[in-house]
């Protein structure tokens, strides 16, 4: 489904990103895992519109999106749940969510909307509130239903248990994981490597703008390097 091939990015002069290459096959959770500053979500930007590669491809479902602006992107099937959730704060739970599906053209919106109140019982009862006024981790469970609005064919997540409870990561993993379930695919960035290697299909470990090493994500859970740096083993 996205197949990324010698991705070079930076800011500036500096350079972030040195050749990465990699997919993701329909169906699968794909996971990016590695420390601060690593280029992951540099890598995230490229493929959503956010910021041109100075060299190499992304294609999705077989066509060239490296040179599309964002919303042109959306409109093929992708759809980003950003780092730090972004809800827009001054708008009520359900316009928020009617805001994930404006490029979309078709009937089913309302479906959809109750759909999402549905998977998501807390943001039913806060259908009318104010985003900014929910806590942590409801807007986390809000900017991911407002990403599902789209009706996405690839899902990408940025770091979405940044800065919850413990218990409220468990819930976004959950949440993942019924996500994946319904046969979504998925692109996870995130720095809890225990959640992100237990739900993929596929993992990579990136250092310093390149990747070092990739695998399954029991494979790379299993490995002793991932094991002591990333895990606390």
């Amino acid at each position: 489904m996205l197949n990324v091939k010698n991705l070079h990015a930076g800011y500036g002069k500096a350079n972030v990103l040195h050749g990465v290459s990699f997919e993701v096959k329909a169906g699968q959770c794909v996971s990016l895992i590695g420390a601060n500053g690593a280029g992951k979500s540099t890598t995230l930007k490229c493929i959503t519109g956010l910021m041109q590669a100075r060299q190499g491809t992304i294609e999705f479902e077989g066509g060239r999106i490296e040179r599309l602006p964002g919303h042109q992107i959306v409109r093929r099937g992708i759809t980003m749940c950003p780092e730090g959730r972004q809800v827009f704060a001054a708008m009520s739970v359900v316009e928020n969510l009617k805001m994930g599906a404006h490029t979309r053209r078709d009937a089913n919106e309302d479906a959809d909307l109750e759909e999402m109140l549905d998977m998501f019982p807390v943001l039913r009862k806060r259908a009318t509130q104010m985003a900014g006024t929910l806590s942590g981790g409801e807007q986390e469970m809000l900017a991911i239903a407002r990403a599902l609005m789209s009706r996405p064919r690839l899902c990408i997540f940025d770091e979405p248990s940044l800065g919850l409870a413990p218990k409220i990561v468990q819930e976004v993993g959950e949440t993942l994981s019924r996500i994946k379930a319904t046969g979504t695919t998925i692109l996870l960035v995130e720095q809890n490597a225990s959640m992100a290697l237990g739900l993929a299909d596929r993992a990579y470990l990136y250092e310093a703008g390149e990747i070092i090493l990739q695998g399954t994500g029991r494979e790379l859970m299993e490995h002793p390097e991932v094991s002591k740096a990333y895990l606390g083993e």
